[in-house]
């Protein structure tokens, strides 16, 4: 399969080219966290602005079809630490201003509406609040395992790597005996958040038996085994969704 990557113009002045049978449209699902509790804090959570901002554009500025979804659908918590104003990214403040992808955004479907077979390869943005649904939830769990048997790529940022933690493969856990990137206990302990999750990220791919890799805190990075690509932090989503690009061509 060879994948089409059209501009806008060039899809709006060849609209039947999609019907080619050696090319087509790259189809990624993203999914986000519907749990907005940060543990007993009192505190809000939700996913990480950037981390979903940054490879939706990533992605959409490729020509790649892009479907979000989330556990309970419609708007997902956007976590507020994710969207201070002394922080904005170049990608957040496009997003803050793209009324289609706010749409997009606001309109998420259900986790348990969709299959892997209708996409090509999925996306897991972090934040925090993937780790107390994402990782837990039978829908998400069984969909990254039907993504990961047939064939398909699967790409998980931050915190997100987390929802992997109950997924298999072949009977052992996807991640055993793979290089893996996630959030790194370092990281956790400078946002004070060590004794609020429900686990530490690096501790659980760790015990999974997966090949925990990482580089200094908040610096770029991301791990590719085979078709389980990781990243390690906010600032690790732009690397992290090229390489999932990168690996889906190579693919084709």
């Amino acid at each position: 399969m060879r994948w089409r990557y059209p501009t806008p113009a060039l899809a709006q002045t060849h609209p039947n080219a999609a019907a080619e049978p050696a090319e087509r449209l790259m189809r990624i699902l993203m999914v986000l966290t519907s749990h907005d509790t940060l543990g007993n804090t009192g505190h809000k959570t939700g996913f990480w602005l950037e981390e979903f901002a940054s490879p939706y554009y990533v992605f959409t500025d490729a020509g790649v079809s892009v479907t979000v979804v989330s556990p309970k659908g419609g708007q997902p918590p956007i976590d507020p630490k994710s969207d201070d104003p002394n922080s904005q990214t170049e990608a957040q403040t496009r997003f803050k201003a793209d009324r289609k992808a706010l749409e997009v955004l606001a309109n998420t479907l259900r986790l348990d509406s969709v299959s892997a077979e209708d996409f090509d390869t999925v996306f897991y943005p972090g934040g925090h609040g993937p780790m107390w649904d994402l990782a837990e939830d039978p829908h998400s769990i069984k969909l990254i395992e039907s993504f990961y048997d047939s064939g398909k790529p699967v790409a998980a940022v931050c915190h997100a790597p987390g929802v992997l933690r109950h997924v298999k493969h072949k009977g052992e856990p996807i991640v055993k005996g793979k290089r893996v990137a996630g959030f790194t206990n370092t990281e956790e302990a400078e946002v004070q958040l060590t004794d609020v999750v429900p686990f530490l990220v690096e501790d659980e791919l760790k015990r999974l038996g997966g090949s925990y890799q990482k580089t200094d805190n908040w610096y770029p990075f991301a791990v590719v085994d085979g078709r389980l690509i990781t990243g390690q932090n906010p600032s690790s989503s732009t690397i992290t969704a090229e390489t999932l690009l990168k690996l889906m061509k190579s693919l084709a």
